[in-house]
């Protein structure tokens, strides 16, 4: 039996000698692989949700789009997953980007959040893309009024012509959306090409400018324009007749007209998809970022002409941004027909009540 005992000592003190060097040496790949595998889930757990609800402003490949910061680059992929983890759940102040943890108004677990910063920090932001493309979601593009070398050498010859050039940049750049390209107006905004407007004193221009026009979609623009920026846009448009009969083309803005019709309203619901659902709910009822838009008290008291103007100019000092620089005039008007369409079986939904 003492013999029985040794041999069984002796063969457990072999197994011992053999399994923990090979445990010592496997256990570091059997960690690489589930956390590869924790990688993989997170990813593919986001990307659906990044598709539906953040491609809209960061861009289907993460290049962001427009003012909106780009989320594929080594900057941000570098960032501590304490501070990502921070701007995605509070968001930032000043800028359109919301809050999205739950406790903070937004729709996100932190389980969801951790999966987000692990996605920013992994994805391989091609397969986004493709996926985002796959789902119809791809987001629509800025619209940009161009501005020629033509134009410019044409400002350049008159007097003060760099000043002109600098205004018709940045008009371009912020204020052609809605006010059109050629200075005629929109649906949404007045014309800049007025009289009444040049008969005004230069510096209540200026004042207009900087500190919007309340009660319309003129939003200040103080905190976004420089002094010398927002001087160069109203020297422009004190000059915008000179520039006529000095022959400077301007694009020619055509006013679309589209009776609503069953193609129409499908491509408002396609765009409601992409650019509305992720702040203003799957179906539209509203969510703790965004109010109710298919909603029979909206929709019974609001028309189409200031839906259109919602949609394209955004609502100063909310998260509504203003569509009108990447939709065109087709597409709001199909978002407009499409919401149109659902006044008939739309819920009734109260504002909420906010507390003290």
């Amino acid at each position: 039996m003492t013999q029985l005992l040794k041999w069984i000592g002796i063969l457990a003190t072999m197994v011992i000698v053999i399994i923990v060097p090979l445990y010592t040496w496997t256990e570091p790949t059997q960690q690489e692989k589930l956390l590869d595998e924790y990688y993989t889930d997170a990813v593919l757990a986001s990307t659906e949700l990044y598709a539906i609800n953040c491609a809209v402003c960061h861009g289907a490949a993460g290049e962001g789009i427009g003012d909106t910061p780009t989320l594929n680059s080594d900057a941000v992929r570098m960032m501590s997953e304490t501070d990502l983890s921070r701007v995605i759940s509070r968001g930032r102040s000043n800028t359109l980007m919301a809050a999205w943890a739950g406790e903070e108004g937004g729709i996100f677990s932190n389980p969801q959040i951790d999966d987000f910063v692990t996605f920013i920090q992994q994805v391989n932001w091609e397969f986004v893309e493709v996926r985002i493309q796959e789902m119809g979601l791809t987001p629509p593009e800025v619209i940009e009024m161009g501005v020629s070398d033509e134009m410019l050498a044409s400002l350049a010859a008159l007097p003060n012509g760099d000043a002109l050039s600098s205004g018709l940049l940045v008009y371009a750049e912020n204020c052609a959306a809605c006010h059109g390209a050629n200075g005629a107006g929109t649906i949404i905004a007045p014309a800049i090409d007025s009289n009444d407007l040049r008969a005004m004193p230069q510096e209540e221009i200026v004042e207009l400018v900087t500190k919007g026009v309340p009660g319309t979609l003129m939003a200040s623009w103080g905190n976004l324009l420089t002094p010398d920026e927002i001087s160069s846009v109203v020297d422009l448009i004190l000059r915008w007749r000179e520039l006529l009969q000095a022959d400077i083309e301007f694009p020619e803005v055509e006013v679309m007209s589209i009776p609503s019709s069953p193609e129409l309203i499908a491509e408002g619901e396609r765009l409601f998809n992409i650019t509305c659902k992720s702040c203003h709910g799957v179906d539209g009822y509203g969510s703790p970022m965004a109010p109710a838009v298919i909603n029979q008290i909206f929709l019974s008291e609001t028309p189409d002409a200031a839906i259109y103007q919602i949609i394209a100019g955004g609502v100063p000092d909310t998260l509504m941004p203003a569509w009108g620089s990447r939709l065109t005039d087709r597409d709001i008007q199909s978002l407009v027909a499409f919401m149109r369409s659902m006044e008939p079986s739309a819920p009734v939904i109260l504002p909420p009540i906010l507390g003290d």
